[in-house]
């Protein structure tokens, strides 16, 4: 039996915020026929608290957990952040040195130096080193700090870290095309790589719905514009507020603005929606998956909501976006995304930050009903076809497979 570590410093367990990829892929290789264990943080990110150990180490997991220490932050961009993760990585080093005993190490990156020693323990251990690659650091820290000269000084270790990181990779699952190309970008290499979307279970997803339909209610002609995810610096949920203050002006009182999640602008959004009297918004605030999944269902048109400068690509929640089943407004500027939602015909393209372009759009998909409807159609599709991790995850598992075989048979 092959034993594999699945390191991660954003995992959500039982009864935990945040999202279940590196859980599902530590079951997934576990019904394989693989020995797993999931290395994790001993600091909870999206809890922004340190985990009850003594509790999750009673709860019944199908892998093995080991935790490694994290002092913590506060907020997502941090200076502590990066101590904290510097920290982590230092802590890592010292589990695999005393128990990695392993035929494979798959790690996420970011963050940079947690994966830089995952890598390069396996390098001395002379074993497969996969990474998957979810975001991009430095380049989503521009985000919220991008000063010309300062930037360049302070992020430069996460981008040595990063580069050093894709330069020792045996192979690399990316949670979109651009994010798997990424560790070749200073020149191609023959590694394996996939592209494997984030995505849900969808059969996780359906149930989630229909135990919570009752719950939220849908009032009669009400249309539901709605956005699941993060109220951060790199989502333009502003616009959407601001839009629903135009839709009211043009006496469109009948379709209402959901937004569901928290983040750091959560607070001043709605302030902003109060003090203008826009009514036709509600911050829902956290849900958990299966509440959120029956909002999505309940909704007409979902927002994938991005500002222009965001380097997102195809990120965890479109995969129950498109599972909801339903029409799909898209501000996020990456070609890859903009190409999919146009050539899939599961939504439309509008540029970002404009609060009329966006009051446009809903309008003519509130009007077009027959559009809107095989929209969510098409959407649904692309959620059974590609998004459905009982299916696509098959990819990581080849990968990995494959990778260990090869090692071993070159001795």
């Amino acid at each position: 039996m092959y034993k594999i570590a699945v390191i991660t410093m954003g995992v959500r367990l039982n009864d935990e915020k945040g999202y279940t990829r590196f859980r599902y892929i530590c079951e997934f290789l576990t019904d394989a026929g693989y020995q797993v264990d999931l290395i994790t943080t001993t600091f909870q990110h999206w809890e922004k608290a340190q985990r009850d150990l003594d509790k999750i180490r009673k709860e019944d997991y199908r892998f093995g957990i080991k935790f490694i220490y994290e002092p913590g932050y506060k907020k997502n961009v941090d200076l502590r952040r990066i101590r904290s993760h510097a920290i982590a990585a230092r802590n890592l080093t010292e589990l695999l040195e005393k128990e990695g005993d392993y035929d494979l190490i798959y790690a996420e990156i970011p963050p940079n130096d947690v994966a830089l020693a995952a890598a390069e323990f396996a390098k001395k251990k002379g074993i497969p080193f996969v990474a998957d690659v979810n975001d991009l650091w430095p380049e989503a820290m521009r985000m919220v700090l991008d000063i010309p000269v300062v930037s360049d000084i302070l992020f430069y270790p996460l981008k040595r870290d990063a580069e050093k990181v894709y330069s020792l990779v045996s192979g690399v699952i990316g949670t979109s095309d651009e994010y798997r190309d990424r560790p070749f970008q200073e020149g191609e290499r023959p590694v394996p790589r996939e592209t494997v979307y984030v995505g849900n279970e969808l059969r996780e997803f359906d149930e989630g719905a229909e135990k919570n339909k009752e719950e939220v209610q849908k009032r009669k002609g009400e249309f539901w514009v709605s956005y699941a995810g993060t109220i951060g610096t790199s989502y333009d949920i502003r616009t959407m507020v601001l839009a629903a203050e135009e839709l009211l002006r043009r006496g469109k009182s009948e379709i209402r603005f959901k937004i569901l999640g928290g983040g750091p602008m959560k607070e001043e959004l709605e302030e902003l929606a109060a003090s203008r009297n826009i009514s036709n918004v509600e911050f829902v605030g956290y849900a958990p998956y299966d509440k959120m999944a029956a909002y999505l269902k309940a909704s007409d048109i979902l927002v994938n909501s991005f500002v222009r400068k965001a380097p997102q690509s195809i990120v965890t929640k479109i995969g129950d976006y498109l599972a909801a089943g339903k029409a799909m407004i898209n501000t996020c500027m990456s070609p890859e995304f903009r190409a999919k939602v146009d050539n899939d015909g599961f939504g439309i393209n509008i540029e970002p930050e404009d609060v009329t372009i966006l009051a446009d759009a809903v309008e003519r998909l509130y009007r077009e009903e027959d559009v809107r409807l095989e929209m969510g159609r098409k959407a649904r599709q692309i959620a059974e076809e590609q998004f459905d991790r009982p299916k696509s995850y098959r990819k990581i598992e080849a990968l990995i497979r494959g990778l260990i075989e090869k090692n071993q048979s070159e001795g």
